[in-house]
């Protein structure tokens, strides 16, 4: 998830401050760099771009100076290529006559940059980004159109993305899109286009959204949307957005959390996109096969993941891995790691101490260290051999949601990866996702009376679904403030079981290979008088026995798993919510914890 954003003129000014402004109010997509160029009215760009955020680049460059007819700015959270001033965007052409930015993953850039350099383009750096403006020059030194061009280099670019590109001896500028998000806005004697509606809004209210498959061409006044297909015109009307600053930046949803809730079958989706193609991942499933003994390390959710992927390579591969959190690995391995041993450590942040802290006695102990990780560049990726990018873009909610869901999903490609299992079961993995947002929100809502005035409640899984269950534990505890214990159901029986009382709330997680022993489970608890919520596939049993059901699909028995989070990620928001708490910034807790 990066950030664009382009303004088109009637002439030459200063939109320098006006591209810092939007910049900032983009900076939530990403941090690792950002770059601005303009372009005069005589065919004059003028770039600048290093790593780090917003302010401190702007000020590094003097971008409040900047003038030009048009402007295009990026901000990027890396994927391809580290966090350095040659892979930050805008990138130029081969001959500085063009100029564009991006923002989404092209999986096939490796394929791509060879191609270019064999034709003898001037590629600088290793980002998809400049993919882009490569595959645009391809056409347009063979003689097309901007736009004929840009519907062939859209031929040619797989993965999903928004791209907006600027031409030297023109007054326009172009963007489109393939699976990504893009808006222009129209204004007097300007246009706009962006990622997103927070940097537009400041300077119009008008505008019109894209869809996939389009080009829009701006000019100053007025703008033309294409057909990729055909190249025909498209009519479109022009909307008027009514909504606040705040609204715009979370996308209309009420917080972060549920927003990025929302956002988890897209980052699913540009996971699976980006891995596909990917060398690092060639090389993490060879050292699987090979290892002697695996670890899956992490702390917190990220533990809650390896727990996950540890079941995932048992049912799938038949392989044995030790998951871990962190700090045990030191306490209860250390002394048993040698150079046979592959550790995979997974963390948000890449910052976690506790993970470095293992990462640190693993290494000397020889083991071989590889990672999954969202922030490129961080101290893990630099550690490790190979690192693995979560994809999910900047996660601003405390509670980990799409960066645990596409932990989960990265463990269950690497699964059918190392079993050679057939990837395409996983194509319409991320519909799945949308389905169960859609399916299970209004269930959850139903429920919240029965559940909200509880502070002490259970979450219980077995098998696959026993990470699930943990993880659901761990939302409720962070932002409801709930006492909340997630365990094996056929340990509830072994003492937690006393607890049960009157209307008692005990959550169930399963999957339909283990609805009978789900149901023993929950008949423990209901004959003493609590309330059974179970999330599972649709099942007259379940319905039988417990007094509240979450249905969820079952395309397998590891997707249905991964869908099981869903409606207890919303349950967990809407409880948070209603009890009067902000979620996305729950007490006494951090994004990233880089102390011991």
């Amino acid at each position: 998830m990066c950030g664009i954003f382009g303004i088109v003129c009637k002439q030459d000014k200063l939109i320098g401050p006006t591209l810092i402004e939007a910049g900032l109010r983009l900076s939530y997509r990403g941090y690792d760099s950002v770059g601005i160029a303009t372009i005069s009215e005589n065919g004059k760009i003028d770039l600048r771009k290093d790593a780090g955020k917003v302010i401190t680049v702007a000020e590094k460059f003097n971008f409040k100076e900047m003038t030009g007819q048009r402007g295009i700015l990026q901000l990027r959270w890396a994927t391809f290529g580290e966090p350095s001033m040659v892979n930050a965007q805008p990138h130029l052409d081969s001959e500085g006559l063009m100029v564009g930015a991006h923002n989404g993953n092209v999986v096939n850039n490796s394929e791509l940059r060879e191609e270019f350099i064999a034709e003898g383009m001037n590629v600088r750096s290793t980002n998809d980004g400049e993919s882009c403006v490569h595959a645009v020059e391809r056409y347009i030194y063979q003689g097309d159109t901007m736009v004929n061009a840009i519907r062939k280099a859209y031929s040619v670019l797989k993965g999903d993305y928004a791209f907006v590109i600027g031409k030297a001896n023109e007054n326009k500028l172009y963007a489109f899109k393939k699976g990504l998000g893009l808006v222009a806005g129209i204004g007097d004697e300007f246009t706009v286009v962006s990622s997103d509606l927070p940097s537009i809004l400041p300077l119009t209210k008008t505008v019109v959204f894209m869809n996939d498959g389009e080009i829009i061409e701006l000019s100053d006044n007025h703008f033309t949307i294409y057909s990729v297909s055909d190249g025909s015109t498209i009519e479109r009307s022009i909307e008027i957005v009514e909504e606040t600053m705040e609204a715009a930046q979370k996308g209309g949803f009420e917080h972060f959390m549920l927003k990025e809730i929302h956002e988890q079958p897209e980052v699913a989706r540009a996971l699976l996109h980006l891995w596909n193609d990917s060398p690092a991942i060639t090389a993490t499933v060879e050292a699987l096969r090979k290892a002697r003994n695996i670890y899956f390390i992490g702390c917190g959710t990220s533990y809650n993941a390896c727990v996950a992927g540890a079941v995932f390579f048992n049912r799938l591969c038949a392989i044995t891995i030790i998951p871990v959190a962190a700090p045990q690995l030191i306490a209860q391995y250390n002394h048993s790691i040698d150079s046979g041993d592959v550790g995979i450590f997974v963390s948000q942040s890449g910052e976690t101490k506790d993970v470095l802290n293992a990462v640190e006695v693993a290494r000397k102990q020889g083991m071989r260290i590889f990672s999954l990780v969202n922030v490129v560049g961080s101290t893990l990726t630099k550690l490790s051999e190979e690192w693995l990018p979560l994809a999910c873009g900047y996660e601003i909610s405390v509670p980990a949601t799409k960066t645990f869901t596409n932990q989960l999903v990265g463990f269950l490609y690497l699964a059918y990866r190392v079993s050679n299992r057939d990837l395409h079961e996983l194509d319409h993995l991320s519909e799945f996702l949308q389905d169960t947002i859609r399916d299970t929100n209004q269930q959850v809502i139903e429920i919240l009376p029965h559940l909200v005035d509880w502070n002490d409640l259970y979450s219980l899984g077995y098998g696959i679904t026993l990470p699930i269950a943990l993880e659901a534990a761990l939302k409720l505890k962070e932002i409801t403030y709930a006492h909340c214990e997630g365990m094996l159901s056929t340990e509830f029986k072994h003492g937690p079981l006393a607890a049960v009382t009157k209307d008692f709330p005990v959550i169930f997680s399963t999957i339909r290979e283990d609805i009978p022993i789900i149901i023993s489970g929950i008949n423990e608890v209901t004959c003493r008088g609590a309330r059974a919520i179970v999330v599972g596939p649709e099942d007259q049993r379940l319905e039988s026995n417990a007094q509240h059901t979450i249905s969820i699909s079952e395309p397998t028995p590891e997707i249905s798993s991964i869908l099981a989070i869903i409606p207890l990620q919303l349950l967990s928001y809407h409880m948070s919510v209603q009890r009067g708490f902000d979620p996305d910034f729950p007490r006494n807790l951090s994004k990233t914890l880089t102390v011991d």
